[in-house]
């Protein structure tokens, strides 16, 4: 069998995985793809679990979660740097808004490199501004 070696993902690859991973969101992460606003479309996802979180969906979410780890690991460093800094910053929204209960299973669900990412955003915050 034949080893073929992915390309890296870009934001125009990233938007149309999001359309196929967010069925819901395709109307809207389309009109933010037309405006080449890819950071947009980060935060619609966002937005989005926020509601998920809401419904106590936590099983949705950690799926949404690992779908996003994996274009966070195929990613160019474009793609990678938005991810962190919207998708993975958002942890701390969720963190505060969730059930304790359900906090934990999302963090226990996160991929480590999300975890490791969140942790390190989390020291980085109590440095500069005391949280």
């Amino acid at each position: 069998m034949m080893n073929v070696q992915m390309q890296t993902i870009n934001q125009k690859i990233a938007i149309e995985y999001l359309k196929f991973f967010y069925p819901t969101l395709r109307p809207e992460i389309s009109q933010l793809s037309v405006q080449e606003n890819f950071a947009g479309a980060i935060q619609a996802t966002v937005n989005y679990l926020k509601d998920l979180l809401q419904e106590s969906k936590i099983n949705i979410i950690a799926h949404h979660i690992k779908l996003m780890d994996w274009l966070y690991r195929n990613g160019n460093s474009y793609v990678k740097s938005m991810i962190e800094n919207l998708f993975v910053r958002s942890f701390e929204s969720f963190k505060k808004h969730a059930k304790i209960e359900h906090w934990k299973l999302l963090y226990q669900y996160m991929p480590v490199s999300f975890q490791v990412i969140y942790n390190d955003q989390r020291k980085q915050d109590k440095i500069f501004f005391g949280k």
